[in-house]
């Protein structure tokens, strides 16, 4: 199970990677707005590396229901960000982005991945990636993104579609070319699903990583959390975290996150206890 990103591979079979999240948006659900200046969006970038990330994903356009942001503006968010942390550090880049013409300016300008959440809504994304030799995480929407509709049905039930769905996005992407040995799978927590179908779906990871591919859980703070455990916004974190072990444990092999450190140490304990990776030292009792 390995994922090539630019000149890093990482080697997902017994190792959880951390994503950690960059919002280079005014309104993100969780910061607020606190990362969207250049300067502050680099420097938390590069916190997030000291912090133990294995890859830094950053976004110009809220997933969610928002203000309306043209292509000119994104392409301002990004790549500015994208030369500044390249100056500074050769850690692999994620851009969340759903348009091709972000994706090639940004992957010219250094990233190594694009963390498409519209399922290839856009034709041309794939095939970008590609000519870039790139790395793309494809995730079950659901239908059009930047909205908010719930589901309350999924025929035969959610598993099956979402697997199903992910199943086309990667025919698609390889088709364009894009290496199947660079490609992410996203269930895709919260989009289009309620609390259930969220729920669902991370009980049957099992079943999303018989495709192959590392699977993301892109489930930091989300409100199937907060539903769970009846939490605001604010006091998700401990929840979110425990959700990401327990996601390990069922076959995901990334977690996007917002609390990096205590992401980090979580499921590296974690894959200690399973075996994957031995204690730094063992010098108790011993010496």
């Amino acid at each position: 199970m390995l994922l090539r990103l630019g000149a890093t591979t990482l080697d997902l079979h017994r190792r959880m990677a951390v994503m950690a999240i960059v919002n280079r948006t005014p309104d993100s659900f969780y910061d607020r707005g606190a990362t969207y200046a250049l300067e502050a969006s680099v420097d938390h970038a590069l916190a997030q590396v000291e912090e133990g990330a294995d890859l830094v994903d950053v976004g110009g356009v809220k997933a969610g229901p928002g203000e309306d942001v043209d292509t000119a503006a994104e392409l301002d968010r990004i790549v500015p960000f994208v030369e500044a942390f390249r100056r500074r550090s050769d850690a692999p880049l994620s851009i969340d982005t759903f348009r091709a013409e972000v994706a090639d300016a940004a992957l010219s300008a250094g990233a190594d991945l694009i963390n498409d959440t519209s399922g290839l809504s856009d034709p041309d994304l794939a095939g970008v990636v590609a000519a870039h030799d790139a790395a793309l995480v494809v995730m079950h929407s659901g239908g059009d993104i930047r909205q908010r509709p719930m589901r309350n049905h999924y025929h035969p039930d959610v598993t099956t579609v979402v697997r199903d769905e992910l199943a086309r996005l990667l025919d698609r992407a390889t088709a364009a070319g894009v290496d199947r040995d660079r490609i992410v799978v996203d269930p895709g927590h919260d989009f289009r699903k309620n609390t259930l179908h969220s729920l669902e779906v991370t009980r049957n990871l099992p079943v999303l990583a018989e495709l192959g591919r590392p699977v993301l859980v892109a489930l930091s703070n989300k409100d199937f959390i907060g539903e769970s455990l009846d939490l605001p916004l604010a006091e998700r974190v401990d929840a979110s975290i425990g959700a990401a072990v327990v996601s390990m444990t069922l076959g995901a092999r990334m977690v996007r996150v917002h609390e990096t450190q205590r992401t980090v140490r979580a499921v590296r304990m974690a894959e200690v206890i399973l075996g994957w990776r031995d204690p730094v030292r063992t010098v108790r009792g011993l010496a």
